[in-house]
């Protein structure tokens, strides 16, 4: 899904490099072309790993009946989750509010407040159960809870953007991403095909993690504020 993602992500930027010129308008006809093939493989995917291989998502260490297991009813969970989303959505925009002074008083570029500053401080809670649930060696679900929540970014919220930008934006949104921002989406995808395909964890891959996400950190703060 990964791989997915990222090849979504890069391919308007490529098709801008090589043909854009030929084609003004053809990068948003592309990123709506793709932004709803990625609505569908997302759909495809809730489908695979909440109904048709569910298993596969249980976990190691899960109980393989868990019938008699202290469930939420159907209605008590989409309130809870759609009252989690509200309040999110209305915290999000008070967090916006207040970094975009804070960051023009501290020179932050908007690119490394968006990419790092905003993701940081808006992901804190999976951040959290991630971290959680490595400490108690659990580096299935930490790992599911990291790369799920970038899956959902690309596959879900970016395209959903996209489409939504024709009805309510200043003017249609894109997914024609920079040159950095491109080389970082395909730098993340090698990684973390590095880190998970062999299905080990130490204390030494995450010091080289936290190194790369350092340097591109420091790469994207030295970017001039526009």
């Amino acid at each position: 899904m990964m791989t997915l993602a990222a090849i979504a992500l890069v391919t308007p930027a490529a098709y801008s490099a090589l043909v854009g010129e030929l084609y003004p308008g053809g990068e948003m006809v592309l990123s709506v072309s793709i932004s709803l093939v990625l609505l569908f493989v997302y759909a495809m995917f809730l489908l695979f790993s909440l109904w048709t291989h569910s298993d596969f998502f249980r976990g190691a260490d899960a109980p393989e009946n868990d019938k008699h297991s202290d469930h939420w009813p159907l209605r008590k969970s989409i309130t809870v989750l759609a009252g989690a989303t509200v309040a999110i959505a209305w915290l999000s925009e008070i967090l916006v509010g207040a970094i975009e002074p804070s960051a023009h008083e501290l020179g932050l570029s908007n690119i490394f407040v968006g990419v790092f500053v905003v993701a940081i401080l808006g992901n804190a809670a999976e951040h959290a159960s991630a971290i959680t649930a490595a400490m108690r060696n659990r580096m299935d679900l930490s790992l599911s809870i990291a790369i799920g929540s970038s899956v959902q970014v690309a596959l879900f919220v970016a395209p959903l953007l996209v489409l939504a930008s024709f009805a309510v934006g200043p003017q249609p949104m894109d997914l024609l991403f920079g040159k950095g921002l491109v080389l970082a989406v395909l730098l993340a995808v090698l990684i973390t095909g590095q880190v998970a395909g062999d299905g080990r964890s130490n204390w030494l891959k995450g010091t080289q993690l936290l190194a790369v996400y350092l340097i591109l950190g420091l790469a994207f703060f030295l970017i001039p504020q526009a």
